[in-house]
């Protein structure tokens, strides 16, 4: 998988990026947790995220935002970490050329910039967020929300707790074709020990779901 070093609007930025063979392949963007919590792009959920979408064909990018790693430049409170993932949208798209679906996926705060970058970004056709932080930051900013999508949590979570995000799973719901795929894991915390493999099967499972439904419609 090649390293890679892309240029920002705060310097270099750090990523990893795997090519699809297929040359109509979608793109995924996978965003880590905070960076002020030791999150990187090498988080084991962001990895698991990241292996879900490329073993289900897609040519995926994570990256570590401004100030992780070697990426330069210091932590922007959200603004700065926004501006990097759209960055990294516009280089994934220059090196895809031609029209194919775009997902954004993210864990915890990684989540939260993936979901405001959705509102920016017509061309995202859908997500995967894993622990909304739903208790810490108000997300009534997806009204309406564009795309359907999944969230995924754990339990027992006491970082982003279920009770919080089960609530914006049902505001989301509510919204007009809008169908969020809401999978809670029993008997798993914001770590999720011994649960990697059951987010893996999660997402891909609603990735086979959705492009079977996109082949229907054809």
């Amino acid at each position: 998988m090649p390293e890679l070093i892309l240029t920002g609007n705060a310097g270099r930025m750090e990523a990893r990026y795997h090519h699809s063979r297929d040359p109509r392949a979608p793109l995924v963007i996978v965003l880590h947790p905070h960076p002020l919590q030791g999150g990187t792009m090498n988080n084991r959920v962001v990895v698991s995220l990241f292996n879900a979408f490329v073993e289900n064909g897609f040519s995926a990018i994570r990256f570590n935002f401004r100030g992780v790693g070697r990426s330069e430049g210091v932590f922007d409170r959200g603004e700065g970490e926004l501006i990097d993932t759209a960055s990294v949208l516009d280089w994934i798209q220059s090196v895809n050329n031609g029209d194919r679906a775009l997902w954004i996926a993210g864990f915890a705060f990684g989540s939260l910039i993936g979901m405001q970058l959705l509102m920016r970004r017509p061309e995202i056709s859908g997500f995967i967020s894993v622990c909304p932080p739903a208790n810490l930051n108000d997300f009534s900013f997806l009204a309406p929300c564009p795309v359907s999508g999944m969230i995924i949590n754990g339990e027992d979570d006491q970082v982003c707790p279920a009770a919080n995000v089960t609530k914006l799973v049902d505001k989301l719901n509510a919204q007009k074709g809008i169908s969020i795929d809401y999978r809670l894991i029993p008997n798993c915390d914001h770590s999720f020990n011994n649960h990697l493999d059951t987010i893996k099967s999660c997402v891909k499972e609603y990735l086979q779901a959705h492009q079977l439904r996109q082949a229907a419609n054809m």
